[in-house]
Parts: structure tokens; sequence; C-alpha cells
């Protein structure tokens, strides 16, 4: 994710990264600047009926009509797509305040420093494990474990919920060594269930793409209604009619792109949730509350 100053806006209009959406359809652009001068070619060479250029200059006020309705379309598409990307947001934060408190409950209700020293490594694996089971797959070689436990993750397909479940087995070997009471492992089955929770509902967000149909029709209505704008210019403007079809086509599509892109906001993308950040944040909180 990119970190920016939010204050100094001037600067971000000369600043370009490689996910600014002109850096990711120029060639799209160069496309529709040729296609929009061709068209104005036929019609100031070829249209010679003055009829029939008023009537092109007419349809103006159509375009104006169906450019509300197409804009509306696009404000309902990146409200969508936020609103997803700030789920996923909400997510990784209340993960990050369930692993705190986990971690303060083990600290506090057991003196055992290999209890101690188990959770302060299970903790942190389930934030890097579900990091990158959102993204391609688990990076074990990212995890602390030990030789046995390597070798039974390696055997699992949902990785994840292997963790959590070492971490049950745990809290049940301290329950009968009567490390834990049943209070307290009522008290601290309410923040480990919520790792499992927060899991299903990442993937929610991630396996569930805005529908094929609605993204297919929209990207069609934007090709279609700024090829055919330039026939409503070319009468005022000639062939300069081809750059204000540009332009449009440059602020529709960018919305979609930008759209698409934080509708899945796990990945490694510059608009992606800071996940490596926030799991070492947790990996640092969790060592310094069950170490020190």
């Amino acid at each position: 994710m990119i970190k920016y100053e939010p204050k100094f806006w001037f600067k971000h209009i000369f600043t370009f990264h490689k996910s600014d959406t002109i850096i990711v359809m120029w060639k799209e652009l160069i496309y529709m600047g040729l296609f929009t001068l061709g068209l104005a070619y036929l019609e100031l060479n070829y249209i010679k009926n003055r009829e029939t250029l008023d009537m092109l200059g007419k349809l103006g006020d159509v375009f104006a009509l169906i450019g509300f309705v197409l804009s509306l379309l696009l404000v309902f598409r990146t409200n969508s797509a936020y609103e997803r990307w700030w789920e996923g947001r909400k997510k990784w934060g209340e993960l990050i305040n369930n692993c705190r408190n986990l971690a303060i409950k083990i600290d506090t209700m057991t003196e055992d420093k290999s209890y101690q020293d188990f959770f302060s490594r299970m903790i942190p694996n389930y934030a890097f494990a579900m990091k990158e089971h959102l993204r391609l797959g688990v990076k074990v070689e990212e995890l602390d474990l030990t030789v046995t436990e390597l070798e039974e993750i390696n055997r699992k397909g949902h990785k994840t919920s292997y963790i959590a479940q070492k971490m049950y087995w745990q809290l049940n070997e301290m329950k009968k060594n009567k490390e834990l009471s049943e209070e307290e492992f009522l008290s601290i089955d309410v923040n480990l269930k919520t790792f499992s929770d927060i899991t299903g509902a990442c993937e929610r967000i991630k396996n569930t793409p805005i529908p094929y149909s609605y993204s297919s029709f929209l990207k069609k209505f934007i090709f279609v209604f700024v090829s055919t704008i330039p026939l409503s210019f070319v009468g005022s403007f000639g062939y300069y009619s081809a750059l204000i079809a540009v332009f449009i086509f440059y602020v529709l599509v960018s919305m979609e792109i930008l759209a698409e892109e934080i509708e899945d906001p796990f990945g490694i993308d510059e608009n992606d949730l800071p996940t490596d950040d926030l799991c070492k944040k947790i990996k640092e909180n969790v060592k310094e509350i069950l170490e020190y």
C-alpha cells in the first residue's frame, strides 16, 4: 500500500506510480484517440447533408442524459468496491485487537514459560498464514514452526485452521493440567474463536467478486458511450472532439479500474491493504507481551 501525506495534494498531481490508471491504460487511450479521430474524419468529409449534421449536433442532450445514468452506475460500482476494501481493513483491525487480547490473557493466566512461548509463536503464525492464504497460498517459510509442526502443516489444505486447532489443543492441555480454569478457558475462547470468523469474512470478500454480467455490461456501456460521443462534438470542435472523447474515456474507465483493484484488498497491489506491515505489528506486539 502506498503511504502518503494527503495534505500535499498538489505534489500528487505530478507524481506517478505504476498503479496510476494513465500508466495502466495508455495503450487503450491511444486506440480510443485513433478511433475517434477516424469517426471525426468520416463525419467531416463524408456527411454533407445539413440536416444530418444538425441532428448529430443535437445528440449532445441525449449524451448528457446517458452520462448522468452512467455516472450513477459508476458511483454504485466504486462505493461497493470501497465498502469491500474498508470491511477488509476492519477485519484486520479486529484480528490485531484479538491477537493482543489473547496474548494478554495467556500472559496473565499462566506463568508456565513453555505455554507462553508456544502462543508467542502461534498467534503471529496465524496472522502470517492468513495473509498468504488470502493471496496465492501460505508460505510456510514465514512461519515459526518446529520440525513436527512443519511436517503436519504441509499435509493440510487449510493451514490457518491447522494453526487455530493447535492453539485449541494447547488450551485443552492447559485446562487438563490445571493451568486454566473453565472460566479462563471460556474467556480465551472468545478471542480465539474470532480468528476463524475473521478468516471466513475475508474469504467471502476475496471469493465473491462483483457479478460478471454487471461488470461486462458496465464496460460495454462505457465503450459505446465514449466511442459515439464525438458524433455530437465534431460540428463544434472538429478533430479536437477526439481529445474530449479520450479524456472522458480516461475518467470513466479509471473509475472502473480502481474499483476492480480495491474490491480484492488482500493482494500486493499498491492500493491493497498493508497486510505485511500489519502482520509484523502483530508479531512485535505479541512477543512484547509474552516474552517480557
